[in-house]
């Protein structure tokens, strides 16, 4: 999808964008986002689509309306624009890549050296999802993004399948070992969720999910 095909995400992201800027001179945020909405719909993508990026934008507005207090939520909007705007499945360094392409870009886009240091730190943050207590930044960004995993059942299952075709060049054995170091990980993370809220209303389903996922995984591979 690009940007004329998404014009409110393209607004989206100029509002967030002259929102960081708080009245300093810059040029023009469309292009930027324009060249955000090309990157994320290039064809390799099934899961990391426009669509995730509309739904951690979501997640994050979600946590902002049940509770969040404090942090730059603004930057952590921007960092969820270029969270994943590198993104090849065969490569193991995107989130490091698409946190330069954030410092270029915003650093061209008027924002302070502070604030383009953020928003790159948020980004690479994505890569382990386990934000330091207190990073109200990260906590909710690392949520956000993990919001998906606390889908309904049908949701989660497209979200897989979804997983599987981004790495349809691995072979199937391959995939299901990878697949369930992962959620070993993240099951064996004390909380997957940060903030109040996503403890709370998100924790125990996303759980169940991986639990599921995980033992389908076993069952079918024999040693997952």
């Amino acid at each position: 999808m690009t940007a004329d095909q998404d014009p409110a995400l393209l607004r989206r992201w100029n509002t967030t964008l002259l929102a960081a800027r708080a009245g300093r001179e810059g040029p023009d945020p469309a292009p930027y986002g324009r060249n955000l909405l090309a990157r994320w719909a290039e064809p390799q993508r099934h899961y990391h689509t426009v669509d995730h990026l509309r739904a951690v934008l979501d997640r994050i507005d979600e946590l902002t309306d049940q509770g969040g207090e404090g942090g730059e939520l603004e930057l952590v909007r921007l960092a969820a624009w270029f969270h994943d705007a590198v993104y090849r499945p065969d490569r193991s360094e995107n989130e490091e890549r698409s946190a330069a392409l954030a410092e270029k870009a915003l650093t061209e886009a008027g924002l302070t050296p502070h604030e383009v240091t953020e928003v790159a730190r948020l980004v690479r943050l994505t890569t382990g999802h386990d934000p330091a207590g207190g990073d109200l930044n990260g906590e909710t960004l690392c949520d956000a993004d993990l919001a998906i995993l606390a889908s309904d059942r049908d949701t989660y299952r497209g979200y897989t399948a979804a997983v599987r075709e981004e790495y349809a060049f691995v072979p199937e054995a391959a995939f299901r070992e990878g697949r369930a170091t992962i959620l070993r990980h993240l099951l064996g993370l004390p909380r997957l969720f940060r903030t109040p809220y996503g403890a709370a209303v998100w924790e125990e389903r996303a759980r169940e999910n991986m639990e599921r996922e995980l033992a389908e995984l076993t069952d079918m591979s024999g040693k997952a």
